[in-house]
């Protein structure tokens, strides 16, 4: 489906629009890739990596809808992966967090009614669940925005999904390179917020498949969460230096203990497939769906009653020898 399309990944300068960049270029025969970021001299690095004749590097911000407007002419599918996502960040600059995760987001919806797109979805995070921070719940608003999207197109063809997963394993600013640059500088013991603390995994690769999947399996309003495993912080901590000291530091404000990515409170919308789980809009479309097929015709089921996909209580675990052959590779 993406032979001769163009797709423009605000956010394309991070770790996500790389790897995704780099898939896209492997698989398909693209008409033009749009890098659309705002850092000049991640573009300029990333342009000396990806320098195929479709690549288009395009200096804008999400908060700018003029120039997204720009940006955006011609375009047919694409990948909201901007944001900020440091919660401690957010939390000292709260405004800063709204207009770049949730006005951005309105723009990026209206500018693709605007210029007819495709097919957009929106990259999401676990922390949108019933969030206790302010990252957590600008994502939740901004999920919410794309969604109730699929409300306002009328007769236009364009539709919009949302893709919500957890930790990326080695991601800019994720625990596991925070903890392997205090190994390397000899660090005596290892931080901890909680030995009780879980969180979903997921590599870089799988995320952007899960994506790319995405835009083939949608109708427009759903938010796909695929299953993924489970790791203890301490085990995670023990995998990467083995016999280490770790010291209890406490959690830090805003802060779980461990993530949902599907509340209890969804159970009612929420599909189960073989490999994902789909949490169905609360909101009546104009167009009627059945979620329970996708665009692949895979078939999905009704999950039972106060159903809860928690990192705590999940059935799939990230073993130690599975995460050091991921950092591996």
């Amino acid at each position: 489906m993406f032979h001769n399309k163009t797709i423009l990944i605000t956010g394309g300068t991070g770790s996500f629009g790389k790897r995704c960049v780099k898939s896209l270029l492997e698989r398909f025969h693209l008409k033009k890739i749009i890098v659309y970021s705002r850092d000049e001299l991640k573009q300029y690095e990333m342009a000396q990596e990806f320098d195929s004749p479709v690549m288009r590097y395009f200096i804008g911000d999400v908060r700018d809808r003029d120039r997204l407007h720009l940006a955006m002419r011609g375009v047919d599918y694409v990948i909201h992966a901007a944001a900020l996502k440091h919660i401690p960040i957010a939390e000292f600059n709260p405004m800063e967090c709204i207009k770049t995760n949730i006005h951005g987001a309105n723009n990026v919806i209206d500018v693709a009614l605007e210029q007819e797109v495709e097919k957009v979805i929106a990259l999401s995070t676990d922390k949108a669940v019933n969030p206790i921070n302010l990252y957590g719940a600008t994502k939740l608003a901004a999920d919410k925005l794309f969604v109730a999207a699929n409300n306002i197109v009328g007769p236009l063809k364009t539709r919009f999904s949302v893709v919500r997963y957890g930790n990326v394993v080695g991601s800019r600013g994720s625990v596991v390179p925070f903890f392997q640059k205090l190994i390397r500088e000899g660090a005596m013991e290892l931080p901890i917020t909680d030995p009780r603390m879980t969180r979903f995994w997921i590599t870089l690769q799988q995320g952007v498949d899960l994506v790319l999947k995405s835009f083939e399996r949608m109708q427009g309003g759903e938010i796909f969460v695929p299953k993924i495993p489970s790791m203890k912080i301490t085990d995670l901590a023990e995998a990467l230096a083995p016999g280490m000291p770790m010291k209890i530091i406490g959690i830090r404000p805003g802060e779980k203990l461990h993530e949902v990515m599907c509340p209890s409170e969804m159970a009612s919308l929420t599909l189960e497939f073989a490999d994902h789980y789909v949490v169905m809009p609360s909101t009546g479309f104009v167009h009627n769906f059945d979620f329970t097929c996708n665009g692949f015709g895979e078939k999905g089921w009704l999950v039972p009653d106060e159903f809860e996909y928690r990192s705590d209580t999940n059935t799939e675990w990230l073993t130690t020898n599975q995460l050091l052959d991921i950092l591996k590779q």
